[in-house]
C-alpha cells in the first residue's frame, strides 16, 4: 500500500500520538427519537455523523502498520486509507477509496455488521477499548459524496467484447457486476422483479436502508456500464442454457435465498401467520401498507415474530410501524446468542419492542374462522454448545405458556428457491439446495461456466459476505475466461 509512506500520514502520525488518539471515546451516531419513530415507517433511524464528527471519530485510528481491521472486512475495502482521509477533511477521496473494492459502500455503513467484522478486529478492542467506528466513517464518506452531488465514477478498463450474465441484483451480483465492469467485461444482470437491488430492496426496511441510497449505487454501476434487465426469471424466462446460446462466456448465479423457511408444528397454516419473505417484501416492495394496494397487508394489533436473527428485527420492527399496539419477538435461545446486530436489538428496545427469549412455539390456536388468536410456547433452558459454538435450545419440561396473537411472523430461515437448479440439471446441488462450488474460486464443480455465490450458496449470509463472494468470484472467473483465450 504506496499510500502508507506518503508524507501527510506521517506528520498525521506524529501530530497526535497512538496513546492520545487511544484515549478518546468513541462518537455516538445521531439518531430519531425511539417513540417518535416507531409511527413513522419510512424515515431512516440512523441519522449519519457530521464532518465534526466523522473527523473526531477519525482522530481514533492509530494507522497501525499491519491494519488487523482489514481481515475481518470481505471485500478489502482499504481501511486506514479512507479514514485517514477522512481525518484531514478529504471526504471525497475517502469515498474515492471506498469503491475502489466496494460497488456498495452507503450500504455497507448501513447494514453490516462490522462489530462481528472489521470492527472487531480493531487494534482498540486487543486494548479493551471501543473500536474505532469504521461502518459509521463509512457511511459517511459514501453519503457526503452523493449529498455534495460530486459522485466520482470508478475508471474502466477497454472493453474487451466479452458477454457477462449475472442472474440476481442482489448484494453478491451488483458486488460481482462491479468488478468484472471494471475489467472491461460486457456485463449484464437479470432481476426476476420489477426493480433492481435484491434483498437491498425487498428485504430490508427504509426506515434501516433507504431505496434512495440503494438507487445511487446501482446508478454509478449504470455509469460504469453495467446493463440490468428486470422481470426476466432465469430458469423460466431464459434457461442457462439459452444464456450459452447468447454468447455469454460466464455466468453469475446470485439469485438468493427467497424460499421462506417454516417449523412445521401444528396451526401454523391459520391465517394470520406468515413468512418474514412475504412480509417484508410486500410491505417493502408492493405498497401493501396502503389499504388501497391490490394486496394489503393485516395489520396485526398482537404481532408475534419467531426468530433473532435482523430479518426479525426488521419484521416486528415493521409491524410497530404499522400500527402494533404489542409487537414481540420470540427467541428460542437468551438475548446473548441471538444473531442479529446489537444495533437493531438496541433500536427495536427503544421503539417499544418486547423480546420473550427462551421460549419457541409448539402450537398455534384459531377461532372459527380459521384465524390465528393465540400461540402455544414451550419455555426453555440453555444446554451445551451445538455445532455453531452457541448452546442449545432444550424444553423445560411441563412448562408452557399461552399468549394471545392476532398475527405471526416466522423468520427462521430460507432455502434457496429451486428453480435454476430444476432448470439446469446438469448443475452439482446439496442436500440444503444450495449451489456446490469451489469455496475459493465460487466456481461450479459440475459446470465450469458458472460461478455462484451469496445465499444461492450460503443459503443465508449478510450482505457484506454477499459481495465479499461476488468479488472472489469476479477474480476467478477473469483468470478462467483469459485461461482459455
Amino acid at each position: 500500500m504506496k499510500r502508507r509512506d506518503e508524507q501527510w500520514r506521517v506528520d498525521l502520525r506524529a501530530a497526535i500520538k497512538a496513546k492520545d488518539r487511544t484515549s478518546r471515546q468513541r462518537v455516538q451516531m445521531p439518531e430519531l427519537d425511539g417513540e417518535y419513530r416507531s409511527k413513522v415507517r419510512n424515515e431512516e433511524v440512523n441519522l449519519g455523523l457530521t464532518p465534526e464528527l466523522a473527523m473526531q471519530e477519525a482522530q481514533r485510528c492509530i494507522d497501525c502498520a499491519n491494519p488487523s481491521c482489514m481481515q475481518g472486512c470481505p471485500v478489502n475495502i482499504q481501511i486506514p486509507d479512507f479514514i485517514k482521509k477522512i481525518e484531514v477533511g478529504e471526504f471525497l477521496e475517502a469515498a474515492k477509496i471506498l469503491k475502489e473494492t466496494s460497488a456498495l459502500p452507503a450500504v455497507c455503513g448501513r447494514v453490516c455488521p462490522q462489530e462481528r467484522q472489521c470492527e472487531a478486529q480493531c487494534i482498540h478492542v486487543k486494548m479493551n477499548k471501543e473500536p474505532v467506528a469504521i461502518g459509521y466513517l463509512e457511511r459517511f464518506a459514501a453519503d457526503y459524496e452523493r449529498e455534495s452531488g460530486q459522485i466520482s465514477v470508478p475508471e474502466v478498463a477497454p472493453p474487451n467484447g466479452i458477454k457477462i450474465a449475472v442472474v440476481g441484483s442482489g448484494p453478491a451480483g451488483l458486488s460481482f457486476a462491479g468488478d468484472m465492469v471494471k475489467l472491461g467485461y460486457d456485463v449484464q444482470v437479470f432481476e426476476a422483479l420489477h426493480e433492481i437491488g435484491g434483498v437491498l430492496k425487498y428485504g430490508i426496511p427504509e426506515f434501516r436502508l433507504p431505496n434512495k441510497i440503494v438507487d445511487v449505487e446501482i446508478d454509478n454501476l449504470r455509469a460504469m456500464g453495467v446493463k440490468f434487465m428486470t422481470n426476466c426469471i432465469i430458469g423460466k424466462t431464459l434457461t442457462i442454457k439459452q444464456l450459452e446460446e447468447e454468447g455469454y462466456q460466464g455466468i453469475f448465479v446470485a439469485s438468493g435465498a427467497g424460499l421462506p423457511r417454516f417449523m412445521n408444528i401444528k396451526g401454523e397454516n391459520l391465517v394470520g401467520i406468515m413468512s418474514s419473505n412475504e412480509y417484508l417484501t410486500r410491505v417493502n416492495l408492493m405498497d401493501a401498507a396502503n389499504p388501497e394496494a391490490d394486496t394489503p397487508v393485516y395489520k396485526g394489533k398482537k404481532v408475534a415474530v419467531i426468530g433473532g436473527g435482523n430479518t426479525a428485527m426488521d419484521s416486528v420492527r415493521t409491524a410497530r410501524r404499522l400500527g402494533a399496539e404489542k409487537a414481540m419477538i420470540v427467541y428460542r435461545r437468551s438475548e446473548e446468542e441471538m444473531p442479529a446486530r446489537r444495533e437493531e436489538v438496541h433500536h427495536a428496545k427503544s421503539e417499544g419492542i418486547d423480546f420473550l427469549t427462551l421460549h419457541n412455539p409448539i402450537e398455534y390456536i384459531g377461532n372459527d374462522k380459521g384465524r390465528v388468536t393465540h400461540m402455544v410456547l414451550q419455555v426453555m433452558e440453555l444446554g451445551e454448545p451445538d455445532a455453531s459454538g452457541r448452546r442449545s435450545p432444550v424444553p423445560v419440561l411441563g412448562k408452557t405458556v399461552t399468549i394471545e396473537v392476532d398475527e405471526v411472523i416466522v423468520s427462521v430461515g430460507v432455502s434457496p428457491n429451486p428453480l435454476i437448479s430444476q432448470s439446469t440439471p446438469e448443475l452439482e446441488v446439496s442436500k440444503w439446495g444450495t449451489l456446490v462450488v469451489d469455496q475459493e474460486t465460487m466456481q461450479s464443480t459440475s459446470m465450469p461456466i458458472i460461478f455462484a455465490g451469496g445465499d444461492i450458496v450460503r443459503g443465508g449470509a449478510t450482505v457484506i459476505l454477499a459481495m465479499g463472494d461476488g468479488r472472489r468470484a469476479a477474480a476467478a472467473m477473469d483468470e478462467w475466461i483469459k485461461s482459455k483465450s
